[in-house]
């Protein structure tokens, strides 16, 4: 068995023609789904990128318990349970939040890995003395800092290096992996990622793809919008529109490449390819950029997935309708080759669902850390918020105590305390560390509260857009009760319910089952931790 799973970073499916997106050309994308089946109905599990790679390494949801972080020790990770049993795992990567402190420990799970350099604000051109004046000239403040030595600021100086297509991060993503393929294509039992950090803002594509998508603005560059709400003109968010559909174009252009190398060298018939991506991203629909703050609205949530097996060949152009997850991928991987599946994964193998459109899963659960959680049916979508940050805090449990780009501080440690083991730390007690000392902090959201947002409903059959929210007591007991059966599955901390007031939530919505009384999954290690 062979297998390339490849990864783009905030690829949104209404993009792609396969998913009747007509803004940007993508024919590369188009031709793969022909001789695949796609899933119709594939959602984010954590959010953003590393907790999304969490999932989908570990096979379950990791938001209920922690914020942004490295994999733990304890977890699973589907390519090292692979390189245990005698299948090579290799992973190409731009991403460069694998090589921060908050992103440690998931390159080193592979076999080998190949680190793809001057992405985003990469720390890779070593600049002393930018030239700022060039850079402010060049670059849109709203967009661009330039007043310091901040990421940004690295990202401007990075980008001074790219100059040929060639030159530029997910061009030598797939060169890399061309030469992975050129050195192993006749071997196997193999699993190669192809990790691209593109489509992912900063939006900066080559000329020729830029070209395609010139909307004829000639102001400064503005391609990477803050996570806040839209407050450029009309012409400026056609601008940073039509920069992030020509990093899309040419994202499709090169995994035409791939297509065309698995053409010429006749490998379809014995290599499994997976195409997917970790989330997607406002683009000022619903008057947001980003993600992670404003309601996960089906551009960020709804994400692609296509698969092409070669057991599955006859099922070519195939569309499957019941839902899925980002956790689905790891125990899907696993069946592919006969492996195992470790009992603390709770997603579910879609594999049988290649053959057939067979029910995966009733609902979706997503979210981040201390942020709203999303709940869906396939029909209906709920985006459930804390009713204020000012109740008891959250608690990071974890035994990699690490933010994106720095460790816990000192003072944050010192209120960590031993607790007793998860169902899912393999009987190894945790530290739990308080997330949310002060109560206008709140991980993975910049800082900002919840009070100009609000829990809302919406009926994606009649309003797929999601212009209208709806009231509507019995479907929102409904996906509460799915909601609830999740976090028990997955032994939620008792502080998590009380975080988001889901007891008289639940209590109110009239669901069949409630909440109330639950410590942290049930158990008395949760009257312990909550303590």
């Amino acid at each position: 068995m062979r297998t390339i799973f490849v990864l783009f970073d905030s690829l949104n499916r209404s993009a792609m023609g396969a998913y009747g997106g007509q803004a940007v050309a993508t024919p590369n994308f188009d031709r793969f789904a022909a001789r695949a089946v796609t899933f119709d109905r594939h959602y984010v599990g954590s959010l953003p990128c590393m907790p999304a790679r969490r999932d989908m390494h570990a096979g379950r949801l990791n938001f209920t318990h922690r914020s942004w972080g490295p994999l733990e020790p304890f977890d699973n990770s589907f390519a090292e349970l692979m390189k245990q049993n005698g299948i090579y795992t290799h992973l190409v990567s731009d991403h460069l939040h694998y090589f921060e402190d908050g992103g440690h420990g998931f390159h080193t799970r592979f076999n080998s890995y190949d680190f793809i350099r001057g992405q985003e604000y990469d720390p890779w051109v070593a600049m002393v003395e930018p030239p700022v004046d060039r850079i402010r000239a060049k670059y849109d403040e709203r967009h661009y800092s330039v007043s310091g030595r901040d990421k940004r600021m690295q990202h401007t100086i990075n980008r001074e290096t790219m100059g040929a297509e060639e030159d530029f991060p997910g061009p030598r993503c797939f060169a890399s992996a061309f030469d992975f393929l050129d050195r192993n294509r006749q071997a196997d039992n193999w699993f190669l990622m192809l990790e691209c950090f593109d489509p992912h803002e900063p939006f900066h594509a080559p000329e020729r793809f830029k070209a395609a998508y010139d909307t004829g603005y000639a102001g400064r560059i503005l391609d990477w919008p803050h996570y806040e709400r839209v407050v450029e003109s009309d012409e400026e968010i056609a601008e940073i529109r039509a920069n992030y559909a020509a990093l899309v174009a040419m994202c499709d252009a090169y995994f035409g490449k791939l297509i065309d190398y698995l053409d010429r060298h006749d490998m379809w018939k014995d290599t499994c390819i997976v195409l997917s991506t970790d989330h997607g991203f406002l683009l000022s629909e619903h008057d947001w950029w980003g993600k992670c703050r404003m309601p996960y609205y089906e551009e960020v949530s709804h994400i692609p997935l296509i698969v092409h097996h070669p057991d599955h060949a006859e099922h070519a152009g195939s569309r499957r309708g019941h839902l899925t997850q980002t956790m689905d991928r790891m125990p899907t991987f696993l069946e592919m080759y006969g492996l195992p599946v470790p009992d603390e994964v709770t997603g579910h193998s879609i594999f049988s669902a290649l053959a057939e459109d067979t029910p995966v899963r009733d609902a979706a659960v997503f979210g981040v850390f201390s942020g709203p959680i999303g709940v869906t049916d396939g029909h209906h979508v709920l985006y459930h918020y804390p009713p204020d940050i000012t109740r008891d805090g959250l608690v990071e449990y974890t035994l990699a105590p690490a933010h994106m780009t720095a460790p816990f501080t000192v003072e944050e440690l010192r209120t960590s305390r031993l607790v007793p083991p998860f169902d899912f730390t393999k009987g190894v007690p945790v530290l739990g560390i308080d997330a949310t000392r002060d109560a206008k902090r709140v991980p993975n959201n910049d800082g900002l509260g919840f009070g100009d947002l609000g829990t809302r409903l919406f009926d994606l059959d009649a309003d797929p857009r999601q212009q209208s929210p709806i009231e509507d007591t019995r479907i929102s007991a409904s996906l509460y009760g799915h909601m609830e059966r999740e976090l028990r599955i997955h032994d939620t901390p008792a502080e998590v319910y009380r975080w988001y007031d889901l007891n008289s939530q639940t209590t109110q919505g009239g669901s069949d089952e409630t909440i109330a009384g639950t410590d942290g999954g049930g158990d008395a290690a949760g009257q312990q931790r909550a303590g």
